[in-house]
């Protein structure tokens, strides 16, 4: 096994530490995202870029597992991900990639994928900073959501930090590649707002990532915005049509609705 590998930091605290309950856990999320309200399959074209949340998995798990249910019909052949989340702990310039050789989680080893990230280190703007990935969670709890979903693969993980549309989305589309390749990005939306007031915010945050309304979002509306922004940027280049999947909050899913988070799944094709 060649390079070091980055640890889980959130296991046992954002998604469970002990495999074969962390399988279950994620594999009843996305069951449940497979199906409509009247059990039949869910019918839809093979995503090329997913937006997804990333918060603790009672929360935000739900919501996740519907946009990781799309992924079924392409499980064996999306080989490559490229998983783009926003920094939350440290000050990122542009965008960081890791030097490690895997991530590690419960489930076990996902190796980064060296080419991808070469390519991404070519880019303006980009630089690797393991400090940065090392307690980022927005980039970890995608991983065993990706290990149940696709059959294997390899990764390049990038924590967005200041950084601009334009700087994004160059960089995804270096690594953009064919059918392949998936493009990930990890975004919660609106914070500690009632339940009401989050509905509207989420709604008209929605709404422009459906219509690829870069302009229209602000950095308050998803912590993920950076990233958000960047892909859907991209995604006007590649004309792809954006899709809502699911819209929901913390008040729907396990928390109280006086102070919720809210909580979108998208795809592209």
């Amino acid at each position: 096994m060649d390079g070091w590998v980055r640890p889980p930091a959130v296991a046992g605290f954002f998604y469970p530490a002990e495999a074969r309950r962390l399988a279950a856990e994620v594999d009843g999320y996305i069951a449940a995202g497979l199906h409509t309200g009247d059990g039949r399959v869910e019918a839809s074209p093979v995503p090329k870029v997913l937006i997804a949340p990333h918060a603790g998995y009672r929360y935000s798990g739900p919501v996740a597992g519907a946009g990781y249910a799309r992924l079924d019909p392409a499980r064996a052949s999306i080989t490559r991900v490229v998983l783009v989340g926003p920094a939350h702990h440290l000050r990122v310039e542009g965008l960081a990639v890791s030097g490690a050789g895997y991530f590690a989680t419960p489930l076990g080893l996902v190796p980064v994928d060296a080419s991808l990230r070469d390519l991404a280190l070519g880019c303006p703007g980009v630089v690797l900073d393991d400090a940065a990935h090392a307690p980022e969670h927005s980039l970890e709890v995608h991983l065993p959501f990706l290990q149940r979903s696709l059959d294997s693969f390899s990764l390049l993980p990038l924590v967005a930090g200041r950084a601009t549309p334009r700087q994004v989305a160059d960089v995804l589309e270096a690594v953009w590649g064919g059918s392949e390749t998936l493009i990930v990005v990890s975004t919660d939306l609106s914070h500690y707002h009632d339940y009401s007031t989050a509905q509207g915010l989420d709604r008209r945050t929605a709404d422009a990532i459906v219509h690829c309304a870069v302009e229209a979002i602000g950095p308050y509306d998803a912590c993920g915005a950076v990233p958000v922004r960047g892909v859907l940027e991209a995604a006007r280049r590649q004309h792809l049509h954006v899709e809502l999947v699911d819209l929901r909050t913390s008040g729907d899913t396990a928390g109280p609705k006086d102070r919720v988070v809210g909580y979108g799944a998208f795809i592209a094709a």
